[in-house]
């Protein structure tokens, strides 16, 4: 009897890398851009987006001024609990983040579009993490 197995990580990758800058809008108008996010393995994925907490936050820009780390990147340390339902859009200040969970076969991609409608005057930034597991 032959038996063999070949064991393999997720491989994926995010374009563009970030950080993503809307840059400087006119309060009341909207920018959208997007995120492609692309499975490179044999292995279907699943991903999830959500917000980074607040301590992860708060280390990623300590590390991103050191050109450690970039904030789409996933820290499993650090991860949030997530629940089990999931939200078809992210809301997160002036940020609308869509689609905020699929899954991806292998070889193929998902657009991710990340909105900004500059509702006040002044800076907003969020950290995004996406967490990608296998099915």
């Amino acid at each position: 009897v032959r038996v063999s197995a070949k064991a393999e990580y997720s491989k994926y990758s995010i374009e563009p890398a970030s950080p993503i800058n809307f840059g400087a809008m006119v309060k009341g108008t909207k920018k959208t851009q997007t995120v492609l996010l692309e499975n490179k393995g044999t292995l279907n994925f699943k991903f999830q987006i959500h917000q980074a907490p607040k301590l992860a936050s708060a280390l990623e820009s300590k590390s991103s001024k050191e050109g450690e780390s970039a904030p789409w990147a996933t820290k499993r340390s650090m991860r949030q609990k997530l629940s089990s339902s999931t939200q078809a859009h992210l809301n997160l200040g002036m940020f609308t983040v869509f689609p905020c969970s699929g899954s991806i076969r292998p070889w193929g991609q998902r657009k991710i579009t990340v909105e900004c409608f500059a509702r006040q005057e002044g800076t907003c930034e969020e950290q995004l993490y996406i967490d990608i597991t296998g099915t």
